[in-house]
């Protein structure tokens, strides 16, 4: 027997009535449902997403008011008047960047969102491998509990910036912060690279081998394209950076030789083997690392192309052309790591490889855009607050990517390697990219993940004061970088030269904290709407997606009717019907019978 639902979809009358409800612990905690996985990897990543933010505001109070008393830490650091000691800033730069690229983008996008939508979106009822899923996001909990722990160890946290270069990583000697701390360092990035292993093989499975009847790659969403791209990444470049990780580990501890120069001393006791290369370290964690940066910037633009062609009521424009560049992007991704260390004395030939196939990149980069532009020209646009964010999303990455092309060039880059160019470029494609997007997904999806709508006034709010203050920490960036101030110093004004520099990073600090106090707004926007928000439908925004022909919030097994699709995810002003979407399980109309 089939009834109709409100939405005039067919549903079985005994739809998934034979499971029995679990219990509170196995249904919110050690859950094996897909959907509820998702959404621990997005509360997870948010509160680190806070303390990451306050990490970054501590860095800004330092270069705008230097060895002034902070009001945070001025108790901590009685003994050195309420200043900030050095090395005390060296943790935080080093710790900022850790937990927004390992416990922030990267989990939220390939955690959070890969795992609430895949299923969703190809029309499965949950992922391949639930039990391997459960994992990888408890195997999150370890790197967690080293990272949060480090800074509370002698010794304090990891100190040897985001990329742990050797030998100031392996040698306790060397600097405050090399001790036990950035042994819990390593240890909580193994632990955050097992845990996206088993995701990016659990994600590769469900979508070739669990995808609905009639859903052919080439009519999945661009999201799930790039979530597949993303997990291939993974899945070849994470090895690299655990197995390195791994010998750095074997360094600090038994005194092996394998990115430490013969006759170096490890922690102060423990005689190297002898005859090791701290370039080895650079080459395996940059071959991990510049993938990583695709990792985190490619679920971004396949949740952007999916808002964009939503909210301007079209066809995405050249969908196989997206597909191939993502393809591109992502294969031009191994083969770029060197540009990187361009400083560390490379020959000048393969210095030029490298340099080529940087900039090769920027071709299926500039073919993503030129196609969103193409999608947006002539549309019916909905300036939703998704949409603001995914228009952002696209105008900060062009920033962001012109930039990247400036450092391309082996000669600018020798000029500009360790200054605030550099950081100004990260920024634009992580945080006025990235996350931007990551924004605009969660106005986009929070009603199929809640049943309820979030307030779309405060969005808005949120939205542009967010965008006129992250303009006003980043962009002066390029114009610090240009005149040769570096980062990673605690005091650069220490150099007569970077003096006059003062007020243009007190205003940088000022807008820093602007933004992340709007985050207030979206705090009380996002938890509020969970309670007290709108209900939602299952379908608010006319989206053709599989995910919205589900129950919002999707129950047990997702879908309440066996979904089957006949056609692409972007049929907007489809001439077979009379409205402007055409959802991917609708059935064609039947052609008239001759008389």
């Amino acid at each position: 027997m089939m009834s109709t639902t409100a939405e005039g979809y067919l549903t079985p009358d005994h739809a998934h009535s034979g499971h029995s409800e679990p219990g509170f612990i196995s249904k919110y905690v050690f859950s094996l449902d897909h959907k509820i996985i998702g959404l621990q990897f997005l509360f997870s990543t948010l509160i680190w997403f806070l303390i990451g933010g306050l990490l970054a505001l501590a860095i800004r109070w330092q270069l705008a008011w230097p060895w002034t008393e902070m009001p945070i830490f001025g108790n901590a650091f009685a003994a050195q008047g309420g200043q900030m000691p050095p090395e005390f800033y060296t943790m935080l730069f080093t710790m900022h960047a850790t937990v927004m690229i390992f416990f922030v983008i990267i989990p939220i996008l390939a955690g959070a969102f890969g795992n609430f939508l895949i299923p969703l979106m190809i029309g499965a009822d949950d992922m391949a491998f639930p039990t391997l899923n459960m994992l990888s996001y408890w195997f999150m909990w370890p790197a967690f509990l080293c990272i949060g722990s480090s800074f509370f160890v002698e010794g304090g946290a990891a100190a040897a910036g985001w990329t742990s270069y050797p030998t100031l990583s392996v040698q306790e000697a060397a600097a405050p912060g090399s001790g036990t701390g950035q042994t819990l360092w390593l240890l909580g990035v193994t632990f955050v690279g097992i845990s996206s292993m088993m995701g990016s093989i659990n994600y590769m499975t469900t979508i070739i081998a669990m995808r609905a009847p009639g859903m052919s790659m080439f009519r999945l969403p661009l999201t799930i394209w790039s979530m597949f791209i993303t997990a291939v990444l993974q899945a070849f470049a994470l090895p690299v950076l655990t197995a390195a990780g791994f010998m750095q580990i074997l360094d600090r501890s038994v005194g092996t030789g394998f990115f430490i120069p013969e006759g170096n001393i490890v922690n102060n006791s423990v005689a190297a083997a002898g005859g090791g290369q701290p370039l080895l370290w650079q080459h395996l964690f940059w071959f991990y690392s510049h993938p990583a940066v695709y990792i985190m910037i490619l679920p971004a633009m396949g949740m952007v192309s999916d808002m964009i062609s939503c909210f301007a009521r079209k066809p995405i424009f050249g969908y196989k052309p997206m597909v191939y560049s993502i393809s591109g992007i992502a294969g031009l991704g191994f083969i770029v790591w060197g540009h990187h260390m361009f400083v560390s004395g490379m020959n000048p030939y393969l210095g030029m490889t490298f340099m080529t196939a940087t900039m090769m990149i920027a071709l299926p980069s500039a073919i993503k855009v030129f196609n969103w532009l193409g999608t947006l020209w002539g549309g019916k646009i909905i300036y939703s607050t998704s949409m603001l964010f995914a228009l952002s999303f696209v105008s900060m990455f062009i920033i962001g990517g012109l930039s990247g092309i400036f450092m391309a060039a082996t000669p600018v880059d020798i000029f500009i390697h360790d200054t605030y160019f550099i950081v100004a470029h990260f920024h634009y494609v992580l945080f006025s990219g990235t996350a931007m997007a990551v924004f605009g997904a969660i106005y986009y999806w929070f009603p199929k993940m809640f049943g309820r709508m979030m307030n779309e006034f405060w969005g808005k709010i949120h939205f542009f004061l967010t965008f006129i203050f992250l303009n006003g920490t980043f962009f002066p960036m390029h114009i610090l970088g240009i005149v040769g101030f570096p980062r990673r110093l605690a005091d650069p004004y220490h150099y007569e030269t970077f003096q006059h520099l003062v007020g243009m990073n007190q205003f940088m600090t000022y807008c820093a904290f602007g933004m992340v106090a709007t985050q207030i707004i979206f705090a009380a926007n996002f938890i509020g709407s969970i309670f007290f928000g709108k209900p939602s439908g299952r379908n608010p925004w006319g989206a053709n997606g599989l995910e919205w022909a589900a129950p919002s919030p999707p129950g047990h097994g997702n879908f309440d009717f066996q979904p089957v699709v006949y056609r692409g995810p972007y049929e907007y002003g489809h001439p077979e019907v009379e409205t402007d979407n055409y959802p991917q399980i609708q059935p064609p109309p039947q052609e008239p019978q001759p008389a």
